[in-house]
């Protein structure tokens, strides 16, 4: 760090408590501005290596956004797209001026240039199009949630092991949030000991109007403790370090949307893994006065403090997102973490290349797709 960057810390009572990983992304934040924006198309970041050719196939939510942007952050070169609804098509290419149409699916999959498929496709089609992609021996991001059902599980480890290739799952609510970010940074550098518990509360904006077919139906998108609560197990896991975990009770419920009867718009979940333990929540309840789709917060404690984020909102206090709490043995502290890097895309496009693991650990990232279907297939169901 320069002096004056060391200055600003200790002018935020953070240098002293703040190390490692954490400081450095504080310090690289005052010069960095490759976080994503609504205004403006992402563009390669400073420690991006290599330029990767890869596609984009499925448009059907739009985290597909957000998951072309972190590759091109990376140095992914987006090169074609596929999509079979106009309206996908024309917004897809206003975003991305240039990129070329593909007549088909195969058309990309078969494209030798291109080495990685991204996709938001349906989700019950997201793991089909992977095993397809890695057939074909290229690699595969996809939305969250990537997987719907155990049977689908057991395909997509087949296929990777039968391929070597990577399936990826863009967890954005930790990979693509500041906040989330720096929390992990801080966890793993022992800001507040070994963490014993991670709680995760994560409601969402119904929007009902403006839901396709596929939102309200389980078989479709997992249901809601797959389709949500798969952001949350990942952050547990990785916050935990657990390599190992079960689920040891689950519920779910359509409390207010009977015109919908198999929609879930309630779940929650209790998790123990070797690393330590997590509870879950997740809903569709996030009210009409909010200014945000969601007040989505995670709390860790540990055996020498507690974080606590308030990610997208913090009601009647601080202005935007991305707020950081911590409280340990010396005191306790705000970070405003609003301009923290976003390291993903550059490490997942490195792992492409150099055959790392830097951005995604396999194993976990699929234990934390085996955790919410588990849930999901034992959960209760609580009256309406």
């Amino acid at each position: 760090m320069t002096n004056t960057t060391r200055r600003d810390l200790i002018g935020l009572g953070l240098a002293a408590g703040f190390s490692g990983l954490a400081a450095d992304a504080i310090a690289q934040s005052t010069t960095r501005g490759d976080a994503p924006t609504e205004g403006a198309p992402a563009r390669p970041a400073p420690d991006a290596k290599y330029r990767v050719p890869f596609g984009v196939i499925g448009l059907d939510h739009n985290h597909i956004y957000g998951i072309t942007d972190a590759m091109i952050r990376g140095g992914g070169v987006l090169t074609a797209f596929y999509a079979a609804d106009p309206k996908q098509v024309a917004a897809f290419q206003k975003r991305y001026s240039g990129v070329r149409l593909a007549r088909s699916e195969d058309e990309i999959v078969e494209d030798r240039q291109i080495k990685l498929v991204c996709s938001a496709a349906i989700p019950a089609k997201r793991a089909p199009l992977g095993i397809k992609v890695m057939r074909a021996g290229k690699d595969y991001l996809s939305d969250k949630a990537a997987i719907v059902t155990l049977k689908q599980l057991a395909e997509v480890r087949a296929a990777i092991k039968a391929t070597g290739r990577k399936f990826g799952i863009m967890y954005s609510e930790r990979l693509e949030v500041p906040a989330a970010v720096m929390a992990g940074q801080l966890v793993h550098d022992g800001a507040i000991g070994k963490v014993i518990q991670t709680i995760n509360l994560a409601p969402h904006r119904l929007n009902a109007p403006n839901r396709p077919a596929w939102f309200w139906d389980p078989a479709q998108n997992g249901g809601i403790l797959t389709d949500v609560g798969s952001h949350q197990a990942d952050q547990f896991l990785y916050l935990t370090g657990s390599t190992r975990a079960t689920v040891l009770a689950a519920q779910v419920g359509n409390v207010a949307n009977p015109q919908h009867p198999r929609f879930e718009d309630f779940g929650d979940m209790m998790v123990q893994g070797n690393g330590g333990a997590g509870y879950v929540r997740v809903d569709w309840f996030t009210p009409d006065g909010l200014p945000t789709w969601g007040d989505g917060r995670l709390f860790i404690l540990g055996t020498e403090g507690y974080i606590e984020l308030r990610k997208y909102v913090d009601i009647e206090g601080r202005k935007g997102g991305n707020h950081l709490f911590l409280a340990d043995r010396k005191g306790t502290r705000y970070l405003d973490c609003s301009n923290v890097p976003l390291p993903f895309g550059p490490q997942f496009i490195t792992d492409i290349v150099e055959r790392s693991s830097v951005a995604q650990d396999q194993e976990q990232a699929l234990l934390a797709a085996e955790l919410v279907l588990t849930a999901s297939a034992k959960a209760t169901r609580l009256p309406a």
